[in-house]
This record gives C-alpha cells, structure tokens and sequence, in this order.
C-alpha cells in the first residue's frame, strides 16, 4: 500500500499543487506596481493649477505614486476617510507643509514641485504611512 501511495498518489499531488498554483496566478496575483510606475490619472486643472486628489485609506495615501512637473503648481485636495490610520495630518519635507486632516473633510494644500524625482510625504510620525510623487 505505501508504494501504491509512493508511485501513485503523491505525484497526482503534486500535480495538482501546482495546477493550483497556476490557477491562482492567472486569476489576478500579479506583483505589486514598481513604486517608479505611476498609474495614469486623468488630470484635472483649474486656473493653470493641476488639482490632484488623494484619499487616507486603510491602505495609505492613495493614488500613490502620482506623476508631476517640476515648476507646475500643484493643488493637493485630501481627504482622510478612516480613523484606522496615524496618518491623521499630511507632512513633506523641505515644503513647510505639515497639515491636519479632520476625518471626511477634504483638505486643499497648494505647493510647487522645485526638484526632479521622488518626493516622498506622509504622517507625522516619520512617514510610517507614505505616498510617493514622481516629479519630472
């Protein structure tokens, strides 16, 4: 009987591990997006200023990572829809900004873009909780 199992059953098994395997795959688990591929937005503007919305999700700072320019002003409209989340205020460095954000309230910050490349901003609390902008 254990030769039956051996020879017969266990390769059957292994089989099937992986035909499950493939199955899952080609169902949607596909690698996280690359931190340097930003989605692509449709891109609101009002009076020359690009408006970017962003929301404080369970997730994080969503949409994250978002492409800008460098030179164009930039109006940020964040809403925090969770208290499951320290990222209570919007912070980023080298732009004087360190705003609050009061649960279900949209929160304007205005901000120009100085230098190319990732500007990484978040919580307080060392940007534990991050979004990321490529700025070009």
């Amino acid at each position: 009987m254990r030769q039956f199992i051996s020879r017969i059953i266990k390769p059957w098994l292994a089989l099937a591990a992986t035909a499950a395997m493939v199955g899952i795959t080609q169902q949607g688990c596909t690698k996280s997006p690359d931190v340097e591929q930003a989605p692509i937005t449709p891109e609101k503007r009002e009076n020359g200023v690009r408006i970017v919305e962003l929301s404080v999700t369970e997730k994080g700072y969503e949409p994250s990572p978002v492409n800008l320019k460098k030179g164009e002003p930039v109006k940020l409209v964040v809403t925090r829809k969770t208290d499951h989340t320290c990222a209570t205020e919007v912070v980023m460095d080298g732009y004087d900004i360190n705003t609050p954000l009061p649960l279900n309230e949209a929160v304007e910050i205005a901000f120009t873009p100085k230098e190319s490349g990732k500007l990484v901003y978040g919580c307080a609390m060392n940007k534990m909780i991050s979004g990321v902008f490529l700025v070009d």
